[in-house]
């Protein structure tokens, strides 16, 4: 997949370049402010870091004719109310990442992180040259969200866990309480563990008091920030249940109908340059920090086993099946994504060197 990143990374610059010249601000294109609350601390790599590279590269794409204002988690609104205030036109944008909204659009984990899911390169494939991004669009409308959707940064893969001693067989997770995301958090039920959805600022706190046993949140590099390592010792990969995952900007839709066409390819352009900007940062500050916790901070690195890695399989398999047939929206991604990966697999599978 490297080889395939290198060239997708190359692209995307090529294309910025081209936009910068394409994308002078026109003397007719009306001034626009967005305001943008964050679902994740800007100090966080990868997870909140790319978002104010954003808004200083669009402020100077644009020549000023688009600025953005971000906001720290909580600071104007609270993370998980994201969607609805920029669909009610109560902030004008905002950055966050849909999985948030699986309560009440059970397809929106499908544009965030997949269990067993593609990794960056392929997850971007479909999402620019398949059907994803009309799907995307298409989900929110037909939910009834007045939003535009723009993927605008993608890491690659978490960590699957922090755990307080090792698990070598499905019963050792019975009973765990335990932070987990998305689709992910639906097969670590179906596995006997009682999962919650904590935004970032919560999960430490809950952990050293006890409220939860274990937890998952993002890489490395991050988790190593929030401290994870201080209470919890174990710490548990491959990331099956996010192999990459999607954060998107989310504009008022009337606020994006305002836009001139070039405003809005600037917004679209950057984004995308974000989009492989946030791939390489991530992929450039996991290995020392994985490196410092083995060495600094007593860190276990685990790998789960076959049993394990089965166990996850299988019931993610009875999940798909599961919210296929509750939800035509999650049966009509899920059938294309699938459609889409099965094609990729012939390309996929001879083309790259084998990882050692």
């Amino acid at each position: 997949m490297k080889k395939m990143m290198k060239a997708t990374l190359a692209a995307t610059s090529v294309s910025v370049a081209l936009a910068g010249v394409a994308f002078d601000a026109s003397a007719e294109d009306q001034k626009i402010l967005l305001k943008v609350p964050v679902a994740f601390a800007t100090s966080l790599p990868g997870l909140g870091t790319p978002i104010p590279k954003v808004a200083e590269q669009i402020e100077l794409v644009t020549n000023k004719s688009i600025r953005m204002k971000v906001y720290e988690p909580g600071k104007l609104v609270a993370p998980f109310e994201i969607l609805g205030a920029v669909s009610a036109g109560k902030i004008n944008a905002g950055y966050t990442t849909a999985g948030y909204w699986a309560g009440k659009i059970p397809a929106s984990p499908l544009f965030s992180a997949v269990p067993f899911g593609p990794d960056a390169g392929e997850y971007m494939a479909w999402m620019y040259y398949g059907n994803g991004m009309k799907l995307y669009q298409e989900m929110y409308d037909t939910a009834g969200y007045n939003v535009k959707v723009l993927p605008c940064a993608i890491n690659p893969p978490e960590t699957s866990g922090w755990f307080a001693k090792p698990i070598e067989k499905p019963e050792d997770l019975q009973g765990l309480r335990m932070r987990f995301f998305g689709l992910g958090a639906k097969v670590m039920e179906k596995l006997g563990v009682s999962t919650s959805l904590l935004p970032g600022s919560e999960i430490f706190p809950a952990l050293e008091k006890g409220a939860i046993d274990a937890t998952e949140f993002s890489t490395p590099s991050v988790d190593t920030r929030v401290g994870f390592h201080k209470i919890v010792k174990y710490n548990y990969f491959p990331g099956w249940h996010q192999q990459s995952t999607i954060f998107e900007l989310l504009i008022n839709k009337d606020v994006w109908n305002k836009m001139s066409k070039g405003q809005q390819a600037a917004m679209d352009q950057v984004c995308k340059a974000s989009m492989a900007d946030s791939f390489a940062e991530g992929e450039a500050k996991q290995f020392s920090a994985m490196k410092e916790n083995v060495e600094k901070r007593g860190v276990k690195i685990m790998q789960w086993n076959d049993t394990m890695l089965d166990a996850f399989q299988g019931a993610w398999d009875e999940v798909v099946t599961e919210q296929s047939a509750a939800d035509p929206m999650f049966k009509k991604i899920w059938d294309d994504m699938s459609a889409f990966r099965e094609d990729y697999k012939l390309w996929g599978q001879n083309a790259f060197l084998p990882r050692k």
